[in-house]
């Protein structure tokens, strides 16, 4: 083996892997010596180990054997003896610290698995936020959310999903995916609740005028708040400490560059600026403390709001409540990218290696913490983020959960293909999910889902399944190895049915075409006729798996019961039916693989969920969710 191929293996870094249709491939010398060039591996002596209830644990090899002092989190100290290297086993779950001699460890003991859903089975649906209609704003908000969630909560949902949360651009709207955030620490101030109702707003967002209408709705706001108010907001600043004030100087920054020079994100910024800690930024603090203030203010505002979504869902009956979201990565250039760099993988990007759908490979343009970091830092950064995401939350869905495993990263500025499997702690950091999975929800606990699509190591979803975390099962994927579509009945107990995702055609819009409608259009082409003849034959065989009879492809309603029918017999414990084949829409939220050539993350809903709800049709696929 060579010294590249050595390192390589030492890092992490697999140099073969399997493709989609099962062939191994092998990754090219130049592209792990571009990786290894941006990995920092060093992970310095370890200070962080993770165990299991009531076993033994192994210790790192600096610690010897003999006495020891534990102290549990809850601060009872007892004394302990270490032989061959092992702790005996813990009964108590949480992060407690082991100390012999000079060298301390956080011993984290997780409970054998994350929390269950509710007994029985139950349906919830699954909403974009600023697609709701409630409040009559230019988008919808965390207020539209509370609104949608009483809604469904008296229909008899369990649940109601939500796409990331996570903190945006907010003077940048141009940047309103929920996939590239900021931070992953904070709220989406554009989701804050401001202004007053807007009348005849059309079918789709305008975010370039929308968003700077929400900021300034939100000045006002901030402008007339009471002395009780004013006095609440600042001891939730208080607590917020450091890490709040960087998130809000970032935004007054990025307000400032980007309104003065169009600066994207800090690399754009003038070199004295991109260090949060030079004296540059501290007298830029001082001069524009009611600016950092505003965007602190405008973190508490949405935090607030997103609360109060979260109490009406569980106080109109919804026994899981919100499923927050929990992105893959962030932007670098973003918040997190300048104030916690050292946690990030610098100079790589993640995405997904070359498959059926990607022949060219997926490079996402975002980053994601670094393995190195994590075991540096006592895996802090995953906890914190961990603990932001679960806030509010009965549940949360964890994007591409496969990246709790391995990541595919690539070199800024090479292809897709040019990329590699990186391993992640994966052991550790599905311990400390467990534990946190189990303090969420105010002690109550909240369901963990973890999207498990795609290509999937031989494995891992026994792995995912033993710890309790839920997998997802979407109508159109689940299929046998000829291509037919399984019964309801044979869908796995370990994971949610759900009839689409945001990211594929709905129920509707798949059994018009109108998915193959969009890419022959983006691509300047009508619908290939092999491309028609494929998806005829699928009608079929979805109908002979799920219905009755034939219905034509202009008359979707009938399947969209079907389909709803047939996630509502699995044998899962939750049932999850986007709002768009709740109310049998035929446009997806968003078309993955596009930026601008479709409307992405801008639809909104016909109506109100209260009125929607209300009609015959939504009513009848209610009925049949509750009754199945």
């Amino acid at each position: 083996m060579s010294d590249l191929h050595t390192r390589a293996e030492a890092a992490g870094l697999s140099r073969h892997w399997q493709d989609a249709k099962g062939q191994d491939q092998t990754v090219s010398d130049e592209a792990l010596a571009a990786i290894l060039d941006r990995l920092d591996t060093d992970i310095g002596e370890p200070v962080f180990v993770s165990g299991e209830l009531g076993q033994q644990i192994p210790l790192p090899d600096v610690c010897r054997d003999g006495a020891a002092r534990l102290t549990l989190e809850g601060g009872e100290i007892v004394s302990v003896s270490i032989r061959a290297r092992m702790l005996p086993a813990i009964l108590q779950p949480g992060y407690h610290r082991l100390e012999q001699g000079e060298r301390q460890w956080t011993i984290a003991i997780a409970p054998h698995r994350c929390p269950v859903p509710p007994s029985g089975r139950h349906w919830g649906s699954a909403v974009q936020i600023p697609s709701l209609r409630e409040g009559g704003g230019a988008f919808g908000d965390f207020a539209g959310l509370a609104s949608a969630a009483k809604a469904l909560g008296r229909a008899g949902a369990a649940a109601l999903a939500i796409s990331p949360v996570h903190a945006l651009f907010p003077a940048d709207a141009a940047r309103f995916s929920p996939y590239a955030p900021s931070s992953r620490l904070f709220r989406n101030v554009w989701l804050a609740p401001a202004g007053e109702p807007v009348a005849d707003t059309p079918a789709l967002i305008d975010w370039q005028s929308a968003a700077p209408d929400r900021m300034r709705d939100l000045r006002i706001v901030y402008d007339q708040l009471d002395t009780l108010q004013s006095q609440a907001f600042e001891r939730w600043r208080a607590e917020g400490g450091e890490r709040l004030e960087l998130q809000a100087r970032f935004d007054a920054l990025h307000a400032y560059f980007h309104g003065r020079d169009r600066a994207s994100g800090w690399p754009d910024w003038p070199e004295e600026y991109r260090d949060p800690a030079s004296e540059t930024v501290a007298r830029f603090a001082a001069e524009h403390v009611d600016a950092i203030r505003f965007y602190a203010f405008a973190q508490w505002w949405a935090d607030r709001a997103l609360r109060d979504a979260a109490d009406t869902a569980r106080g109109n009956g919804m026994a899981i409540g919100l499923i927050a979201d929990l992105a893959i990565g962030v932007a670098m250039n973003g918040a997190d990218g300048w104030s916690r760099r050292g946690e990030l993988l610098n100079g790589l990007s993640i995405g997904a290696p070359p498959d059926p759908l990607g022949p060219d490979g997926q490079n996402w343009g975002i980053t994601a913490l670094s393995p190195f970091a994590l075991r540096r830092q006592g895996f802090a950064p995953f906890i914190d983020t961990l603990r932001a995401v679960f806030a509010h939350a009965g549940g949360i869905r964890i994007d591409h959960a496969l990246g709790l495993c391995r990541l595919w990263v690539v070199p800024d500025g090479a292809p897709a293909d040019q990329g590699a499997y990186l391993a992640m702690p994966f052991a550790d950091m599905l311990r400390i999910l467990r534990i946190e999975a189990h303090r969420a929800n105010q002690g109550r606990g909240a369901i963990v889902i973890g999207e498990d699509l795609g290509t999937v190591p031989p494995g891992f979803r026994d792995i995912m399944a033993k710890a309790g975390m839920l997998g997802m099962r979407v109508l159109p994927f689940e299929r046998d190895a000829d291509g037919a579509f399984l019964p309801a009945e044979t869908w796995s107990e370990q994971a949610i049915a759900m009839t689409a995702t945001h990211d594929i055609a709905t129920v509707a819009g798949w059994w018009k075409s109108r998915d193959l409608e969009w890419r022959a259009h983006i691509a300047g082409r009508p619908v290939s006729p092999d491309d028609s003849a494929d998806r005829a034959r699928e009608r079929t065989a979805l109908w002979q798996a799920i219905g009755n009879g034939a219905p034509e492809p202009d008359e979707p309603a009938v399947t969209v019961d079907a389909a709803i029918a047939a996630v509502a017999e699995t044998p899962c414990p939750l049932a999850i039916v986007p709002v768009e084949d709740l109310l049998g829409l035929d446009e997806q939220p968003n078309l993955p693989g596009t930026i601008d050539e479709h409307p992405n993350w801008r639809r909104r809903l016909p109506d109100t969920l209260d009125r929607s709800l209300a009609t015959p049709e939504v009513a009848t696929r209610i009925a049949i969710l509750k009754a199945r």
